[in-house]
């Protein structure tokens, strides 16, 4: 039997296994229930970065309130942004926002059908574009996440944090990708990766593909960039006011300039001039990852008549907002976690969120999704 015959036939074997497998065990997950297009952008966008427990709720707030592409596109970016809010990483809404009004003013709110051409949207990168484009319509196209790299390379005994290897990783996907099942399989891929070959202590007695393995178990990788430690301080001021004849509690919130590169147009907290808070006037303090700085934070209790003296003059608006509609404003995750930690808020901020923000010029590599 000739290399390429033996080839064909394991690769053969690999797929009908792991496509059983993945009949058995898949995630019931709210975006596998349907094959709209829009619907699975959706929720790949979503997934980069950020654990799938905490897409699975937001994901669905989101569809609810813009069930189709267009309604997206018609909506205001201030809307978007305040029900990404505590997702992080917030270019990640602005480009499908904007690409849903390309798309909408271009192409009569019909996204492309195929990876080439939904690549040239804003915001869609070859991962998201093979994603939509295999499991909506069926392109033989492999898709390539942190998990698929993973266990590619311990099948293959590759070292995956040798950068020549990415490469190999992508054409070795290409070769296997199920032609008549080509969604079924990029998910099944990532889905092995995600419940059982695990980034540390893989459970490969439970793998469908484990005797094909060179691995069997964990391998070297590269190692995290590590974690940084900063303090910081921001202001709670909160007052009482009136409206349309009715008593309400404002809080005060900054608006972050659009010049900004991090979290531009979003809504935070006055920042203090002082990290360090008296004993009787500290609210709490909390614990705010953002990218790679684990960030310990300070809400000082401030009055309305010392905003000027305490705070930092941020440049960007300042608004005294009705609690009532702070919730559906564009808020930071730290600013939202804070005015519910407070009893502020209708309700409780997730507090193990994807880290908050990316450099506004730079894509969240789809190489971080996470499980």
């Amino acid at each position: 039997m000739g290399k390429r015959d033996w080839e064909a036939e394991k690769i053969a074997r690999v797929r009908e296994w792991l496509l059983a497998w993945y009949e058995r065990n898949r995630r019931d997950l709210p975006w596998r229930r349907s094959q709209n297009p829009y619907a699975i952008w959706v929720s790949e966008v979503m997934l980069q970065q950020t654990r799938v427990a905490v897409v699975v709720e937001r994901y669905q707030k989101f569809m609810a309130r813009f069930p189709t592409l267009v309604s997206l596109a018609l909506a205001p970016v201030e809307e978007v942004l305040a029900l990404w809010s505590g997702l992080g990483y917030y270019r990640r809404a602005r480009m499908l926002h904007k690409a849903a009004q390309f798309v909408a003013d271009h192409n009569q709110g019909n996204l492309p059908q195929t990876a080439e051409e939904l690549r040239l949207l804003p915001g869609i990168g070859a991962y998201t574009a093979a994603a939509i484009a295999s499991i909506a319509h069926g392109e033989r196209i492999a898709v390539v996440d942190g998990n698929v790299e993973r266990v590619l390379c311990r099948l293959e005994g590759w070292d995956a944090g040798d950068k020549a290897v990415r490469h190999r990783v992508e054409e070795l996907a290409a070769k296997l990708v199920c032609p008549q099942r080509p969604g079924d399989w990029n998910q099944a891929l990532m889905e092995l990766g995600a419940l059982v070959c695990l980034p540390s202590k893989p459970q490969c007695a439970l793998c469908p593909v484990a005797a094909g393995c060179k691995t069997q178990g964990e391998h070297p990788t590269a190692p995290r960039p590590p974690m940084h430690s900063r303090e910081a301080a921001y202001a709670l001021a909160v007052r009482h006011g009136k409206l349309a004849g009715q008593f309400h509690r404002e809080v005060l919130l900054e608006q972050r300039k659009d010049l900004q590169t991090v979290m531009p147009g979003m809504w935070e907290l006055p920042a203090l001039k002082e990290t360090t808070v008296p004993e009787a006037e500290l609210r709490m303090t909390l614990r705010h990852a953002i990218m790679q700085v684990n960030y310990y934070v300070r809400i000082r209790t401030v009055y309305a008549g010392d905003i000027d003296t305490l705070t930092v003059a941020g440049g960007g608006e300042r608004r005294w907002v009705p609690l009532g509609k702070a919730a559906g404003m564009a808020l930071t995750g730290l600013a939202r976690k804070v005015l519910a930690r407070a009893h502020l808020l209708p309700t409780a901020p997730l507090d193990e969120l994807a880290p908050e923000n990316d450099p506004e010029g730079l894509p969240a590599t789809p190489f971080q999704r996470r499980k």
